[in-house]
This record gives C-alpha cells, sequence and structure tokens, in this order.
C-alpha cells in the first residue's frame, strides 16, 4: 500500500464508472455543488462498488462546502452529528450524506496533542484519503473529468482483491478498534483477503473491541446479521477471535467445556449464518424486511445454548420449563444483555424463542400440535424458529413464505393487532366514568 500527496488519477478510459451508473439524486447534488462554485466527489463505498461492478446501497459525497453553506443550497437538508458535522440531502424516501472534506491533523492519526480547535477540522481531499479506514474506501470520483482520485492506493488493492488498513494498521486499532469489524466485513462482503500486516494486526490486539461502547459493537454486528454474507464474516471473526469479544458467553462457556482442538460449535454457527443467510437474501430479493435483530441474535446463541444447558433435549414441564427460563434469562442479562446494551423486549424475546425450542421440535417432528400452544402469542415466530434451526441441523431449505418473514420482523405491530382485538376493533373508549353529555366525573365540558 502506497499513500502519498501525489494521487493516482485513473482517467474515465481506464475504469468503468460512467454518468448513468450514479444515482440521480446523488449526480444532481454533486452538479448543484459544482454550478455554486464547490467542489464535490462521490466517495467511498460508491467508488468502490462502482468499480466493482456491483450496485452501490449508498451514495456518499465529500465537498470543500462548509455544513452552513451546504444547507444554504439545499433546503430539503439537516444537519446530525457532535464531533463532526454532516449534511443529509433528502430525496424521495431516501437521503445522501454530504460531509466536509476532513483534516489529517485530528487526533486520529497524530495524537491528541495535535487536535485543532473546531473551525480548524476542514481539510483537503489528500488530508481526507489519510482519515479513511480503508484503502479500499478511500477513493473519490469527481464528475467534470470523469476520473478517480487515488491517495492510498486503493484502486492497486482492489485489483488483487484486498483489503487493508489505511496507514500503520496497529495505530488505527488502537485509535479505534471498531476499524477491525469493517475491515472483516468488507473482506467477508467482498470476498477479499486481508492484507498480511492488517491480519496480523486485528489478531493481536482484537481484545481491545471491549474498550468501545457496547451500543456502537452491537450496531456494527447488526450490519453484517442482515448483511447476507454473515457466514465469511463468520469465518474471519472466529480465526482472529473478534467474534468472542463481542460474545463474550461463547468464551466462558465453550473454552471451559471443549478441548483446544474440539470446537463443533464452529461447524454449528456456520451452518446457522448460512441460513441466516438465505433468509436475508430472499428478503432483499423480494424488497421486503428481513428477521428482527433479537430472532437472529437468539439463533446465533443456540450452539451456546446447546453447549450449556443441552437445549434440544430438555423435556422440561411446567414449573420446571418456566425456571429453567427464568436461568436463561438471567444468563442473558448477566453475560450478553450488558455487553451489546440490549433492550429488554429484546432479550425477552430472545429467551422465548430459545426456551421454547425443544418442545417445537417435538411437537414438530410428531406433526402434533396441541390446541393451547396454537393459541400462543409466539406460535408464529417459534415455529419459524424452529425451522430454521431444522434447516441449519439437515440442510433441508425451510418453506419460507415471505410473508412470515415480514410478520416474524414486525413483534409490535402484532402486539398492537392483538391489543385491537382485545379493546374491540382498535376503538377508543370513554372511560367508565365520563359521558358525551356530563363528561369525566360529570362535569359539563
Amino acid at each position: 500500500m502506497t499513500t502519498t500527496s501525489d494521487p493516482l488519477i485513473i482517467t474515465t478510459d481506464s475504469h468503468p464508472i460512467r454518468h448513468h451508473m450514479i444515482d440521480r439524486d446523488a449526480m444532481k447534488v454533486l452538479r448543484v455543488l459544482r454550478d455554486n462554485g464547490y467542489s464535490g466527489y462521490l466517495v467511498g463505498g460508491g467508488v468502490r462498488d462502482l468499480y466493482l461492478g456491483k450496485a452501490p446501497k449508498d451514495f456518499d459525497i465529500s465537498t470543500d462546502a462548509r455544513p452552513g453553506q451546504i444547507r444554504k443550497l439545499f433546503r430539503n437538508s439537516r444537519t446530525i452529528g457532535r464531533r463532526f458535522r454532516l449534511v443529509q440531502v433528502f430525496f424521495h424516501g431516501k437521503e445522501i450524506e454530504v460531509s466536509t472534506l476532513r483534516s489529517l491533523s485530528e487526533f486520529d492519526l497524530d495524537g491528541p496533542e495535535a487536535v485543532l480547535a473546531p473551525n480548524n477540522t476542514y481539510g483537503s481531499l489528500a488530508e481526507d484519503a489519510q482519515r479513511r479506514d480503508l484503502t479500499v474506501n478511500g477513493l473519490f470520483y469527481e464528475i467534470e473529468n470523469d476520473t478517480i482520485i487515488d491517495y492510498v492506493g486503493g484502486i492497486e488493492d482492489l485489483d488483487k482483491f484486498i483489503v487493508q488498513f489505511v496507514g500503520e494498521p496497529e495505530r488505527r486499532i488502537v485509535r479505534d478498534p471498531v476499524r477491525m469489524l469493517r475491515a472483516i466485513r468488507h473482506a467477508g462482503r467482498l470476498g477479499f483477503t486481508i492484507a498480511a500486516k492488517s491480519w496480523q494486526a486485528i489478531c493481536a490486539n482484537h481484545e481491545k473491541l471491549t474498550l468501545c461502547p457496547p451500543s456502537r459493537v452491537r450496531d456494527e454486528f447488526f450490519k453484517d446479521l442482515h448483511s447476507g454474507s454473515l457466514t465469511e464474516w463468520l469465518k474471519l471473526a472466529l480465526d482472529s477471535e473478534l467474534f468472542f469479544d463481542i460474545f463474550g458467553l461463547y468464551k466462558t462457556t465453550l473454552f471451559k467445556k471443549e478441548g483446544a482442538k474440539e470446537k463443533p460449535y464452529r461447524e454449528q454457527l456456520l451452518a446457522i449464518a448460512k441460513v441466516i443467510d438465505r433468509t436475508a437474501l430472499l428478503a432483499k430479493e423480494s424488497k421486503k424486511r428481513g428477521l428482527a435483530n433479537d430472532f437472529l441474535l437468539a439463533m446465533i446463541l443456540i450452539p451456546w445454548a446447546n453447549a450449556k444447558y443441552d437445549l434440544v433435549n430438555q423435556r422440561l414441564k411446567g414449573a420446571a420449563a418456566f425456571r429453567f427460563s427464568k436461568i436463561l434469562r438471567e444468563d442473558l442479562d448477566k453475560e450478553l444483555g450488558i455487553q451489546l446494551n440490549l433492550r429488554r423486549s429484546i432479550r425477552q424475546e430472545m429467551v422465548i424463542l430459545l426456551s421454547n425450542l425443544p418442545q417445537f421440535l417435538r411437537h414438530q417432528e410428531n406433526n402434533s400440535w396441541p390446541k393451547w400452544i396454537k393459541k400462543k402469542s409466539y406460535f408464529k415466530s417459534c415455529s419459524l424458529f424452529c425451522e430454521l434451526y431444522r434447516e441449519s441441523v439437515s440442510g433441508a431449505p425451510a418453506n419460507l413464505r415471505l410473508p412470515d418473514l415480514k410478520k416474524a420482523n414486525h413483534p409490535d405491530k402484532e402486539k398492537h393487532a392483538r391489543s385491537k382485538g382485545r379493546s374491540g376493533r382498535g376503538k377508543r373508549y370513554k372511560p367508565a366514568f365520563s359521558s358525551k353529555k356530563r363528561g369525566v366525573f360529570g362535569l359539563k365540558k
């Protein structure tokens, strides 16, 4: 990897990006910036994906215009961010994120003592490129001359199918350990190899991920849960041991029970990840929402629950089943709820799915469903959970219907529908002590 103040300029006859490939609204933003005397560049993943012949998920833009100047140009916008201000420009259900080029001299590269005052954090194109996490995300495309501008060797890495950090890997990781997750995410999604020096730095510093705010780690992991490439991500996360820094309960439970060489949980996890990827891709192809976070997290925890409680072989009923679900809830609260800062509702849904898996497996195998269980509010979600687990074990695809996927992702809507049913078709009733004529407590309105 090379980083230099003199960029590599890739002209239009040497790259595949054309204007018609860029989102129409992103092109509008770029043209408005240009027509008002500002420089505007398509940056990051948008340039990377277009170069690779993929459809970008987002089209982010960088400019030399300040946030206030951007807001004046786009009335349909808002400013977000605390440490560094960004502008979101809204177009018919989507937004284009526009950021001002950032300075190289902030703490990220030169240390805390080099932080400039807030009004001096804006920088040049070269400085902004050096701040990017990965070389493949450090590219700029400008529409005036249809050229790609490369300060960090990103084009070379794209051509060689390599992911690596911009700058010194260990220093970049120490400054922000979440960058390790981004490196393995892009390697997994793109099918690229992580450069040797970057991979060694990840393996040597993976435990630093626990220093990051739990909610930040959780949100980064949720992106991979829904990416459709969780399997490849998981292989890298297990090999680097980053997985155990996210799911500490696997480390405390499985490493004590299994030998150093015997790791059956790995194959179980990979089998489950393949199922999750299939559902994610199915939802994307049909333009539907995928499964809920609590549902997917519970699936990831099945090998752990099998190792710790022999979950699928449980034969508990009544009070014993209730006690087991309580123990499961306590362990999840202690070993994962705090570590990932999970909401109480998410933890409760996970307990329901996991604790009911054994009996749903038995009923499904015998094709015998008692009437009482079919009336339970969790019947559909637990049935789907059971079917997907069986798919991970047998390899035979479950018979999934997209409406089921959509409903499974909206537990709040189902609860709202049930509450409507209880209250009489959703009508808003007045208190029993009120009347239309006299008002509340018989007083006149």
